[in-house]
């Protein structure tokens, strides 16, 4: 799967100007919004290839935006790296039991990041 577009889904502006920067910057198409609500309103109809989802978020949390995109039948192809200041090992398996395809710490090391969306 070649990745081209990519929503960043996180409550911090400074968050998504940071990775709104950085993955522009390698060549990605970006859209960004700011709750888990939105996410799981406008994934179908942004359709992006690949989801960068923050965890601690107001209302609902990106565990359960995760769960709830990667069980609908029009968006469960989409990937999802889960990208959150948790950084505990419960915390990453419970992302994967979420759906999440990938887990990244912050701060974020931009290299990691692009390996592992590479590898998509």
């Amino acid at each position: 799967m070649s990745i081209k577009k990519i929503l960043i889904v996180d409550d911090s502006p400074t968050e998504r100007h940071f990775l709104g920067e950085l993955l522009t910057k390698s060549g990605f198409q970006v859209l960004s919004l700011e709750s888990g609500e939105e996410a799981v309103a406008r994934a179908a109809e942004i359709m992006p290839d690949l989801i960068l989802m923050d965890v601690v978020m107001p209302g609902m949390n990106g565990f359960q935006a995760t769960r709830t995109i990667s069980r609908n039948e029009a968006t469960r192809h989409i990937p999802i790296i889960i990208c959150t200041s948790k950084n505990q090992e419960t915390d990453m398996v419970w992302a994967k039991r979420q759906g999440a395809a990938e887990y990244v710490v912050k701060p974020v090391d931009p290299q990691e990041l692009l390996e592992k969306i590479a590898a998509f």
